[in-house]
């Protein structure tokens, strides 16, 4: 969003939020990156249909000053549809990050809401080779954008930093994860990993979401630190050994394209994941980014990961290798390319 900023006026439209107020209005906040935030925030009373006819008035109050001709929707979610299908936009974007409807608890409407989204749209893209692939043949105008990464904001990790206060207790070596905790980990890979070798330490960074935490395996060598802002990841990233991306193979993670993996890298720390598709096809074939299905195989791939970490300047000039066509300036750049094409 901040790239877009810088030759555009951007809106972002969040989720409502309830408010202790008897009456909806929208809370607007200037970033300093030039993106405009508009929160709606609703009365606890309003549900149903009340909540969509109050996103679509404030969105539309705060669209009056807006020319029709120089709007641009952009769709992260069919959801939204609830509340803007009616706005007449130069041209609509629909950026499908993922298949949403294989989450679990996802709304029974959302497919029909992507199918009506997908006649809108001018242009779709899709935050993966493998989503590519499934909505290829919906669309006549669809185009594959894999995670960017922001490089600077986490090479900082490579660097020493000073330790979070819940992290710095945890002895070494620490195996890290940060991310959503749901239904997308292997809870029971993760517990065998840690029930073998006792003497590593997990380090889980993220909130708990659509899951039961009692489920969460619990071993004192396990460690949920909860969620973070974004600001603060680099500093947990620099206090571990390696990175994990313990996915389950299921529903919710068949077209997923982890942003975490080039973020990791940037944090000059090797990697090990499950063989999620996009993954093994993106970085299966690099030294630092080691693929494993089994507590064993994983075992042994960050015992390898643990071997690469002794010669550390091959490591960050690996990863170095690995991400230099990637930035969020170059895929934006892509991305206006293509919605110049679409209008």
């Amino acid at each position: 969003m901040s790239r877009f900023a810088r030759t555009h006026r951007v809106l972002f439209f969040e989720e409502p939020i309830e408010s202790d107020q008897p009456f909806p209005w929208l809370e607007v906040s200037e970033e300093e990156d030039g993106v405009t935030v508009l929160v709606p925030r609703l009365p606890a009373h309003c549900t149903g249909e009340a909540v969509e006819q109050a996103q679509r008035t404030l969105l539309d109050e705060y669209l009056e000053g807006v020319p029709k001709e120089s709007l641009v929707v952009w769709y992260y979610t069919p959801m939204s549809l609830s509340f803007a299908d009616h706005l007449t936009p130069r041209l609509t974007v629909y950026d499908c990050m993922d298949e949403l409807s294989a989450f679990e608890g996802a709304p029974p409407e959302l497919l029909e809401r992507e199918r009506r989204l997908m006649q809108k749209a001018d242009v779709i893209f899709t935050g993966g080779v493998s989503l590519f692939e499934a909505k290829r043949t919906l669309h006549n105008n669809v185009h594959p954008f894999p995670s960017s990464v922001d490089i600077d904001h986490f090479a900082k990790a490579r660097d020493p930093l000073p330790e979070p206060e819940d992290q710095a207790s945890i002895p070494y070596p620490r195996l890290g994860f940060y991310g959503v905790i749901d239904e997308r980990l292997d809870l029971e890979l993760l517990a065998e990993m840690a029930r073998q070798r006792p003497d590593w330490h997990f380090v889980l960074v993220g909130p708990i979401v659509k899951i039961d935490p009692a489920s969460l395996p619990q071993r004192s060598n396990i460690h949920y630190l909860g969620g973070k802002a974004y600001d603060e990841l680099p500093d947990y990233l620099a206090g571990w050994d390696v990175a994990l991306m313990p996915f389950a193979l299921n529903e919710s993670t068949r077209f997923i394209s982890p942003t975490k993996t080039p973020e990791y890298l940037a944090g000059g720390r090797p990697v090990v994941s499950t063989p999620v598709t996009d993954v093994v096809r993106t970085y299966g074939h690099t030294d630092l980014v080691r693929i494993a299905a089994t507590p064993a195989e994983f075992i042994a791939a960050i015992e390898a990961a643990f071997d690469d970490l002794q010669d550390r300047e091959r490591v960050l000039s690996s990863a170095d290798q690995i991400l230099k066509d990637m930035s969020w300036d170059i895929t934006w750049k892509l991305m206006e390319e293509q919605m110049k094409c679409a209008q």
